[in-house]
């Protein structure tokens, strides 16, 4: 459920009219409620209290430091995969023995700076990373506290860019290698094995791929208990889907179910790493019609959001429901797109779509977890304004970026010839 409703046939966001933030902050701009955030932090994070957890948000969803400072604010960790992730997550009020590090490629910068932070642990994903890791804390005169990353070989149905449990993805050690590292663990020096991690790929809307990898992960800790490493922390990533068209995935209360059903006798900790499931839903692209055109075989909706902007329907040819922010009474069947100049600059083909006519508005639904986070300057267009709404207030959040903002850094060199 989100707080994005009509009014006397104009969309709101919680109390306020979106026509009245678009006066102020322009388009294309994302929009997010509070109320909306809050909802999802706890229907999630709630099921859990059963059992010793922690909910990492996954900061990539949306890195915006108003959400993750609200997050902290009810007690969230985080889930970080870069140096800037680290960063804006200790900025934004979260506790460093609340955040994981993932991510297969950290460079020894990156673990510097987490080690002199204090974080939970790394999540490590290869060999030669242990070795890194192992180096840089002995460096700095500290033990490392690490969980392996295992691949557990699990294929999704899901889309083949955001599965990442399967043995063909680059991510995490296959699950029959890892007992053998786990029983070498006293080879390295400067690292404390504290815990197992598997995270197996993203929008999955069923509880089995879930289950099964409980189920992997225990077998490798009964292993893992017959020798010297003493487990305390099992991460079972993310992924838990949202819908955004006609998906149907479980509730989080069915998947915390699921999970404490499968980890009776676990004695550790829990730690999962929510991202769109809490994000996703909360948040919406508004843009702009700046032209209608029409050909032998289609009519085009051209708008002021670009691929630039929201990536996911070029990128994965994701669906994301478009409605008008004042309805209308009639439809046509139109491609959504944008100003971009590629053929991919879409967000709607062969769509059933309002009636829209030059200067109104449209609201990309479900664009809160992976909008703005991937988001680019690609054709040298400024980033969108950001705005969150708390009831009949809103705040914008983040400047949309000007001119000076896409060469700030540059500098110009003439070679004279």
């Amino acid at each position: 459920m989100n707080f994005f409703n009509y009014r006397n046939n104009e969309l709101y966001c919680e109390e306020v009219p979106i026509k009245k933030i678009v006066r102020e902050a322009g388009t294309p701009l994302y929009i997010y409620s509070s109320r909306t955030l809050k909802r999802h932090f706890k229907e999630f994070d709630e099921p859990f209290k059963p059992i010793s957890h922690i909910t990492c948000y996954s900061v990539k969803a949306n890195s915006n430091l108003s959400l993750i400072s609200l997050f902290a604010s009810m007690g969230s960790g985080a889930d970080v995969v870069s140096g800037g992730e680290l960063f804006r997550a200790l900025k934004g009020g979260i506790p460093p023995k609340k955040i994981v590090f993932s991510g297969v490629g950290k460079t020894e910068m990156e673990i510097k700076e987490a080690l002199k932070a204090g974080i939970l642990l790394f999540n490590a994903e290869s060999e030669e990373e242990l070795s890194v890791i192992n180096e840089v804390a002995g460096k700095l005169k500290k033990k490392a506290p690490v969980s392996l990353r295992i691949n557990p070989d699990i294929v999704l149905q899901t889309h083949h860019y955001i599965s990442t449990g399967a043995k063909i993805n680059k991510f995490g050690v296959p699950f029959q290698k890892a007992i053998g590292i786990y029983s070498h663990a006293k080879r390295y020096k400067h690292l404390n094995f504290a815990g197992i991690d598997a995270h197996i790929g993203s929008q999955i809307t069923m509880l089995t791929p879930f289950i099964e990898t409980i189920r992997r992960l225990h077998g490798i800790i009964s292993e893992i208990k017959k020798g010297a490493v003493n487990i305390k922390y099992l991460d079972i990533g993310g992924g838990l889907g949202i819908t955004y068209d006609e998906e149907d995935p479980p509730h989080p209360r069915e998947y915390a179910s699921a999970l404490i059903k499968e980890l009776k006798g676990w004695k550790g900790a829990l730690i999962t790493e929510p991202g769109r499931v809490i994000v996703g839903n909360a948040g919406i692209l508004v843009t702009k019609v700046i032209y209608r055109k029409e050909n032998s075989a289609k009519k085009f909706i051209i708008v002021d959001a670009g691929m630039n902007d929201l990536i996911r329907p070029a990128l994965y040819g994701a669906f994301q429901e478009i409605v008008p922010v004042d309805q209308k009474e009639h439809t046509i069947v139109a491609d959504v797109v944008g100003p971009i100049c590629e053929s991919g600059d879409f967000f709607a083909k062969e769509r059933m779509i309002a009636d829209v006519r030059r200067d109104d508005l449209l609201a990309i639904m479900g664009t809160g977890a992976y909008g703005f986070s991937m988001s680019s300057n690609y054709n040298s267009r400024g980033r969108a304004a950001e705005v969150v709404v708390d009831g009949s207030k809103y705040r914008i959040i983040r400047s949309r970026e000007t001119y000076p903002d896409l060469i700030r850094g540059e500098k110009i060199f003439l070679r004279k010839g």
